[in-house]
């Protein structure tokens, strides 16, 4: 039956009869449901219900039951509901599922309004009374059935193999379901139910293991390995071990044999497209929009250089015709027009004109004055520093203040500049004069000096991270000042205080400029000192480099970067999942439970528990090992037989007769003997009535219980 079967919809349910009994497998995985007196059940599904809400509607809850098609489960929305199932350990709790299964089956037999039909419904070994009585109170008042019986499931099937000569009168029956094991005697024809056994223990159990174990060993396709394809998996691949330690041995030391019993499933993957190079096409497709997107840069360039020139050509005009209004004006007007324009005096306007000027010929790609020839012109730049005091108001006073230390600054620059490229042409002849008379010596010269500099650098450098080394491991700022550098904040700190009250007048006196000039001259020596080490390292270092190409300069070395992690491409190695010890390893829990962590005794070892539990003699339990039917969907495991045999023979007599035998068809002989039992002529007597149910309420079912001929 494949998975996905939707069971139609019976046209017939007319032609049958009022007496003609309805026969229902209620089993823990499949619901079989058909007419008495038929070979085959007339529908059968998996025995579950899912409740999903439609996606089309606003929130309506839609109720499924059995298999269904995924292509139409697309149309509802399955994130907040799961499959439920009206079992526990095969007994059934859940009645408001039971009932929506019920109405599926009787609507798929063509049922239109009341089943007005007896029922035959299978159940399990030693059913509870309230879950017999909770299920006939549901046909009853639900679906007006007229008459129900229940019956055990093994039994009829033992019956029905019985019937076909696989199994004789006295023997066992092992069946192995869905979610349970039982182990059933039967003498003269009828099931001891006193000397039963039930392990909570069946393929439900074996499903959820490999799934666990498939989950773990690829987690990054667990959400592939989904219950319905662990059961696919299951019913495909899965055996029982003869010696299951043995085989644990084979996939330990053998790996040929190993790689025979492996399975593998293949998950979907798409190779990732191979990098072919670029055709003319393409590349000439990506120049042109290169081109394109430069050419639309350039344009942007160009648009906004002209409103910069534009900019700068209208503040050039406005400065020019202010220096025309101040030339054809008198002093008094003069100074009016200043106070508008907020300069102090033509010489700034004059210094404003020259900037604009330069700003706009590097706008226009002209070539500029040069920095050297814009100081030389210092009148220019720092016209109030040859007017005298008198001739010069207050505000003009602090300007020419500033201008005079800024005059200086400059001047003190150019001579430092001009002095250090002196020393260093001098050097530079000195150096080659040595290079010529001794170049051995030269170069020893050479390479102590980078040593000695460097040395000094790092020195410097460590100070600066980790300062001095003192006995209390503090670090500080203190710790990191020479003595030229605490005489400058000691002199910053004595002005701030002399000079912090009241309005800040630093510098209106001569000798401010002195601790000025002293601080500033202290600290750029300091900066300088630092600078000019470095840089004499680096002109070394390349002298050295001259000499000995394969020098390193290790101030200038950049440590290779980490290689980056290199993700390796997935191939279709990666989505294949090899079944190897699962296949064997999850049926197992038959056998040993307490490997999912069940603390009850195996399926073999049950047969050993029914026997002792008969106040029969030894010979009759001789006759029942004669034959012992094995039923049930999960019986139908390859190796079943002779690992049952092989288990059963450790706890009977030595050379005990023992015959095993598999049924004729473990899933559907149970609803085989249900429907034959049903149409014999004793199956009236066996069945009660509402107004039975009614009268003794659930004491009925204490004492109920079949007579099972066919």
């Amino acid at each position: 039956m494949s998975p996905l079967y939707r069971p139609p919809r019976q046209t017939d349910f007319a032609r049958f009869p009022d007496s003609t009994p309805i026969v229902i497998d209620n089993g823990a995985s499949t619901f079989c449901i058909g007419w008495a007196g038929e070979a085959e059940p007339r529908v059968a599904f998996r025995n579950i219900v899912q409740r999903p809400r439609h996606r089309s509607s606003a929130g309506e809850t839609v109720t499924v039951v059995g298999d269904t098609d995924p292509a139409l489960m697309k149309y509802f929305d399955c994130t907040r509901t799961s499959i439920r199932s009206p079992f526990d350990d095969d007994v059934v709790y859940q009645f408001e599922y039971m009932e929506y299964i019920l109405d599926y089956s009787f609507d798929r037999l063509g049922a239109t309004s009341e089943v007005d039909h007896p029922i035959l419904m299978t159940e399990c070994e030693c059913n509870p009374s309230f879950s017999r009585a909770r299920m006939s109170e549901l046909l009853f008042e639900t679906y007006g059935v007229p008459s129900v019986a229940f019956g055990i499931d093994d039994a009829f099937s033992y019956k029905y193999n019985q019937k076909l000569g696989n199994c004789g009168e006295d023997g066992l029956v092992i069946s192995c379901e869905f979610g349970t094991c039982h182990v059933v005697p039967f003498l003269k024809g009828q099931p001891v139910l006193g000397a039963c056994c039930r392990t909570n223990v069946g393929g439900s159990h074996i499903t959820d293991f490999l799934r666990q174990l498939l989950s773990l060993k690829y987690p990054y396709h667990a959400a592939s390995v989904t219950w319905d394809k662990a059961e696919e998996l299951k019913k495909e691949h899965c055996y029982i071990a003869l010696d299951y330690m043995s085989e644990l041995q084979i996939f330990k030391n053998n790996k040929e044999e190993a790689e025979e019993k492996t399975r593998y499933w293949q998950l979907p993957w798409v190779p990732p497209p191979k990098d072919e190079p670029p055709s003319e096409e393409e590349l000439a497709r990506k120049a042109a929009i290169k081109e394109k997107s430069g050419q639309r840069l350039r344009d942007m360039a160009a648009a906004k250089r002209s409103e910069k020139i534009e900019g700068l050509e209208k503040k050039l005009s406005d400065l020019e015709d202010l220096m025309e209004q101040l030339d054809d004006s008198d002093e008094i007007e003069e100074t009016k027009i200043l106070s508008r324009s907020g300069y102090l005096s033509q010489q700034e306007i004059k210094s404003d004109i020259l900037k604009v000027t330069q700003s706009l010929r590097k706008a226009k790609g002209e070539p500029t004055v040069n920095e050297e020839n814009a100081d030389a012109s210092g009148a220019d730049k720092y016209p109030l520093v040859s007017v005298p005091d008198e001739m010069l108001t207050p505000e003009q006073l602090k300007e020419k203040k500033k201008q005079i230390l800024l005059k200086t600054t400059t001047e003190g620059r150019l001579r430092a500049k001009q002095r250090r490229a002196e020393e260093s042409a001098l050097r530079e002849k000195q150096e080659e004069e040595k290079r010529t008379n001794n170049p051995e010596l030269y170069f020893d010269e050479l390479r102590a000096r980078y040593l000695e500099l460097s040395e000094k650098v790092d020195q410097r450098k460590r100070q600066k991270v980790n300062g001095n080394n003192n006995s209390s491991g503090a670090v500080g700022r203190g710790e990191r000042l020479n003595a030229a550098q605490k005489e400058r904040m000691r002199l910053l700190t004595t002005a701030a205080f002399d000079r912090g009250k009241g309005e800040d007048t630093f510098g209106m006196r001569d000798e401010d400029w002195l601790v000025y000039n002293k601080m500033s001259k202290e600290n750029e020596e300091d900066n300088d000192g630092n600078d000019d080490d470095e840089s004499e390292l680096t002109r070394i270092a390349s002298k050295i480099q001259e000499v000995d190409p394969t020098f390193v300069n290790k101030h200038e070395a950049v440590e290779p970067a980490a290689e980056a992690h290199k993700v390796r491409p997935l191939t279709e190695e990666d989505f294949k999942i090899a079944i190897g010890i699962e296949r064997f390893r999850c049926p197992e829990v038959l056998f040993q439970p307490g490997m999912i962590g069940v603390d009850q005794a195996g399926v073999d070892e049950m047969v050993s528990i029914s026997l002792r539990r008969l106040v029969e003699d030894e010979s009759v339990k001789e006759r029942l090992c004669q034959s012992i039917l094995v039923t049930g969907g999960t019986s139908l495991f390859p190796g079943m037989i002779p690992r049952l045999e092989a288990g059963i023979r450790q706890f009977r007599p030595y050379l005990a007769p023992l015959k095993l035998v598999r049924a004729a068809d473990p899933i559907l002989d149970a609803w085989r003997g249900a429907a034959a039992f049903a149409a014999s002529g004793k199956f009236a007597k066996q069945t009660f009535t509402l107004e039975d149910y009614r009268e003794h309420g659930e004491n009925l079912f204490h004492r109920y219980n079949i007579v099972y001929t066919l």
